[in-house]
């Protein structure tokens, strides 16, 4: 449009008419007109479309009461709901709404996504035999405000048989590596891995994994209930008992995953996942 706008000033100032200029177009004369006259004032350059924001907002609050939002959520770092709330406390009314399009307009709010986020849905399979879905997750653990170690987790949920590793960093690497070797170590195929939409399992995991691979809803951890609730037995009986260190916590793991795998009745098969007996 912008290139349009340019060429029809240009005819005009070859001497078309503006009627003449409009039918060759497809465009009202007055339109070609107000082109024309924006030509004049721009040159023989592309004409850009004018943006549409009014100029001024009738209902707009004061600009006091605007700093008072701003100063607000720079000192305390609350939300709109919380800063609107504090506001009536302080007999200033005001709706959340306006406290909302306030941060918005001084560029204070967190916007995520939802579209970088979206997977095509594929079909949860059933579980009739080890490996038919397998759920993968992470543990995020906190050695200082800055920091933080990393459990890999996978559970099959057929059997129930389980596996983890402590890594120190978290990305799409250090998930692809733990995949593989975890099912090397459990003797028999993945045919369907399921794990929710943490960076370690964006697309590079998923291109790289060569598997089936599904996503659970946003914000449904149920979905991937059985290894959240192996995440939580893991810290309680495990994880908490170690330190910080890298080394000593896959050493803690690989014996206790002896203990879960063997020796431990899980409650879920009525028995310990190494007596499930896989079906044909």
């Amino acid at each position: 449009m912008p290139r349009l706008r340019r060429d029809a000033a240009r005819l005009y100032f070859k001497g078309w008419s503006a009627r003449k200029i409009g039918r060759y177009l497809g465009y009202h004369h007055t339109a070609i007109m107000k082109w024309v006259r924006r030509a004049k004032k721009v040159g023989d350059v592309p004409i850009l479309t004018q943006s549409s924001k009014p100029k001024s907002m009738p209902r707009r609050i004061e600009l006091s009461l605007e700093t008072k939002i701003f100063q607000m959520r720079l000192k305390t770092g609350r939300c709109a709901e919380a800063i609107h709330l504090e506001l009536i406390r302080n007999d200033i009314k005001v709706s959340r709404n306006t406290v909302h399009r306030t941060l918005d307009r001084f560029g204070l709010l967190k916007k995520r996504s939802r579209w970088k986020r979206y997977h095509p849905h594929v079909e949860r399979p059933q579980a009739l035999k080890q490996g038919d879905l397998v759920q993968v997750d992470t543990i995020h653990r906190m050695i200082n405000k800055k920091n933080r170690l990393y459990v890999f987790s996978l559970i099959d949920v057929y059997s129930r048989k389980a596996f983890a590793r402590a890594y120190e960093k978290m990305n799409g690497a250090a998930s692809l590596s733990f995949v593989q070797e975890t099912e090397k170590e459990a003797g028999f195929k993945f045919s369907m891995l399921q794990s929710d939409h943490g960076p370690e399992f964006g697309r590079w995991f998923v291109s790289q994994i060569r598997k089936n691979h599904r996503y659970s809803r946003i914000g449904k951890p149920s979905d991937n209930a059985h290894v959240e609730r192996f995440n939580r037995t893991l810290q309680e009986e495990c994880l908490d008992k170690c330190s910080n260190d890298v080394s000593e916590i896959n050493r803690a793991l690989e014996k206790y995953l002896q203990y879960y795998n063997n020796q431990r009745i899980h409650l879920g098969i009525r028995t310990i996942p190494a007596e499930m007996v896989p079906s044909s």
